[in-house]
C-alpha cells in the first residue's frame, strides 16, 4: 500500500512538472493572443486619465499645473509597483502574482471612481499604477515562453497589445467621459478587468520563479545588474528619455485641443488616440528587425524620427493635418524604440528577466512621470511651442548618450 501510494504521488509530481512550460518551449497562439489583449487592458487603467484631465479639474475647481498630478503621480505609482512587486516574478509563480496584482487593480479603479475629494483621487491614481503592473510581469513571461528565434516577435506581438491599449484607452476614456462624466469611465475598467482576470484564471499556466533568492536579495541585485550591463543602463535611459516625451504631449493635448482654434472636447482628445494606433503597427514590425537587425542603429532610427514628429508638432501646431502626422510619427517612434529598447535587456541574463525589467521600466515610468510635469510646467509658462521644445531637448539627450562609446550586445541564445 505504502508502495502504492509513493508510485501514486511520484506520478502526481511527475504530472504536475510535465504541466510547467519550459523556458523557450513556445507559446501557443491563443495564449499569446490573451496575454497582447490583458496588456493592452490593463495598461489602459493608467491612461484613462489624459483625455478625462478638463472634465477632472472642472469637477474639483482645479489649475492645469494641479490637475496635471494625476497622470504624474500614476506613472510614479507604476514605477513604485515595479520596484517593488516586478522583481518577485524571478522567485514567485507569476500565474499567481499577475492575479493577485489584477484583483488589486480592480480595488483600485472602483475607489477612483468613488473619489469624493481631490486628495483621494490623487491617492487612487498613485494605487492605480502601483496596481497596473500587469504587463510587466506579461512581457519577461513571453521572453521566457517564446523559442529564442521567435523572442523578438513574441514581445512585439505583446508589446503591440499594450501599445494599442495604452493610445484605445484615450479615444474610450475620451468618448465616455463626455457623454457620462469621467467617473463612469473608471467603474468600466473596474468592470473590465474582472473580465480580464477570470481569463487569465482560466488560461495562464503555473510558471515559478528560477531564482532562489530572497526578496532583499533580489533588491540588491538591482544595483548589481545595473552596475554590471551597460546595455540595461543605455537602453533604460534612452526609454526614459523617449517616454517622457510621450508623457509631455499626451497629458498636455487635450489642453491644447480645448482652446482656439480648435475648441473641441475630450471626446475628440480621445480620438486621437485612434490615430495613434497606425504609430503603435511600428511594435511588431521593430520586433521583427530587433531579430535580424543592429538593435543599437534600429535605436538610432527610432529617436530620429519622434525628432521628426516633434519638429512637426512645433511648426504647424494649429493645422489639424499637422497634429495627425505628429501623432503617428511620435507613437511609431517611441513604440519602435520601447520594443527595440526590451529585445535588448532580454538578450541579457536569462534568469533575471524580471529584474531586467524592473530596472528598464522603472526607470521607463519614471521619466514618464518627468515629461508629464515638465509637459504641464511648460504648457503653464509658454504654452504649445514649451511643450514641443521640451520633447526635443528630451530627444537630443537621447541622441546624445547613444553617440558615445559603442556598448557590446549579447544574446542569450
Amino acid at each position: 500500500m505504502d508502495e502504492s501510494r509513493s508510485a501514486d504521488s511520484a506520478s502526481l509530481t511527475t504530472s504536475k512538472q510535465s504541466s510547467i512550460p519550459q523556458r523557450g518551449s513556445g507559446i501557443p497562439t491563443s495564449l499569446l493572443v490573451l496575454m497582447s489583449v490583458a496588456a493592452g487592458v490593463v495598461v489602459a487603467n493608467l491612461y484613462y486619465n489624459q483625455p478625462l484631465l478638463s472634465l477632472m479639474a472642472h469637477t474639483f475647481a482645479l489649475a492645469p499645473q494641479w490637475i496635471g498630478l494625476v497622470p504624474t503621480l500614476t506613472q510614479i505609482g507604476y514605477a513604485v509597483g515595479m520596484l517593488l512587486f516586478i522583481p518577485l516574478g524571478d522567485v514567485a509563480d507569476r500565474r499567481q502574482l499577475i492575479l493577485t496584482m489584477s484583483l488589486l487593480s480592480i480595488g483600485a479603479l472602483a475607489i477612483t471612481a468613488l473619489a469624493p475629494s481631490f486628495t483621494v483621487l490623487a491617492i487612487a491614481s498613485l494605487a492605480v499604477g502601483v496596481f497596473s503592473i500587469v504587463p510587466q510581469l506579461l512581457v519577461p513571461l513571453a521572453a521566457y515562453l517564446a523559442r529564442p528565434e521567435e523572442r523578438g516577435r513574441a514581445v512585439g506581438d505583446v508589446m503591440s497589445g499594450l501599445l494599442v491599449g495604452i493610445l484605445v484607452a484615450r479615444t474610450v476614456a475620451g468618448t465616455i467621459g463626455q457623454h457620462v462624466g469621467w467617473r463612469a469611465m473608471y467603474w468600466a475598467a473596474s468592470g473590465i478587468m474582472v473580465l480580464v482576470t477570470i481569463a487569465l484564471w482560466v488560461m495562464l499556466p503555473n510558471v515559478p520563479g528560477e531564482s532562489d533568492h530572497s526578496y532583499a536579495e533580489l533588491q540588491r541585485s538591482l544595483l548589481q545588474l545595473i552596475r554590471k550591463e551597460p546595455v540595461l543602463r543605455e537602453s533604460a535611459f534612452s526609454g526614459a528619455m523617449l517616454f517622457a516625451t510621450f508623457s509631455a504631449f499626451w497629458a498636455t493635448l487635450v489642453f491644447l485641443l480645448v482652446n482656439p482654434p480648435y475648441h473641441y472636447g475630450s471626446q475628440v482628445a480621445g480620438l486621437f488616440g485612434l490615430v495613434g494606433v497606425i504609430g503603435a503597427a511600428a511594435a511588431p514590425v521593430a520586433g521583427r528587425m530587433a531579430d535580424k537587425r543592429d538593435r543599437r542603429s534600429n535605436l538610432r532610427v527610432a529617436i530620429v524620427v519622434v525628432m521628426v514628429a516633434f519638429a512637426v508638432l512645433l511648426i504647424w501646431p494649429r493645422k489639424l493635418w499637422g497634429l495627425i502626422v505628429g501623432v503617428i510619427l511620435l507613437d511609431a517612434g517611441v513604440q519602435s524604440g520601447q520594443v527595440t529598447n526590451q529585445s535588448r535587456i532580454y538578450s541579457l541574463t536569462p534568469e533575471a528577466h524580471n529584474r531586467l525589467n524592473t530596472v528598464y521600466m522603472v526607470t521607463y515610468f519614471t521619466g514618464g512621470a518627468l515629461g508629464s510635469a515638465v509637459g504641464t510646467l511648460a504648457w503653464d509658462h509658454w504654452h504649445w511651442p514649451g511643450v514641443a521644445v521640451s520633447g526635443l531637448t528630451f530627444c537630443t539627450a537621447t541622441m546624445a548618450a547613444l553617440l558615445r562609446k559603442r556598448t557590446p550586445e549579447r544574446s542569450s541564445r
